[in-house]
């Protein structure tokens, strides 16, 4: 539960990156950010596998960077469907959501390391876990 409060937080504060590096993303508040990182997940779990599926040979053609559109529409339909983020523009269309992954898998990855347990990772530490010190 905890670990995917922080993944939530981690989505936030990423998208709020991207809205300070791209002029052509909008986030209204915090509030507006933790709501377009829960509308990403829920796009980027029911629509992209579709859309995914119906532009494999596109892809395939491409060699893959048609997926940077799919990317860039369920980040584009995640912002139709949330009051206070807007996305516009060609270039913050296509790679905000490459900002996105980046700075998400550096959040991620940190939260990791500071809450191994929290996030489904086994403590990697010297020092044992509660499991290890009632055994």
């Amino acid at each position: 539960m905890l670990g995917n409060l922080l993944t939530l937080l981690a989505t936030a504060l990423s998208l709020l990156v991207v809205d300070i590096i791209f002029p052509g993303v909008d986030l209204a508040n915090f509030p507006a950010a933790l709501i377009a990182a829960v509308a990403i997940g829920v796009v980027n779990a029911s629509i992209r596998p579709v859309l995914s599926f119906f532009s494999t040979p596109i892809n395939f053609l491409s060699f893959g960077t048609f997926s940077l559109i799919v990317n860039g529409l369920c980040f584009w339909l995640a912002s139709i469907l949330v009051p206070g983020f807007r996305v516009y523009g060609l270039l913050s269309f296509i790679f905000g959501p490459v900002i996105l992954s980046l700075v998400n898998t550096f959040l991620n990855s940190y939260f990791v390391e500071k809450f191994p347990e929290t996030m489904g990772q086994p403590s990697i530490s010297g020092t044992p876990s509660n499991k290890q010190i009632t055994e």
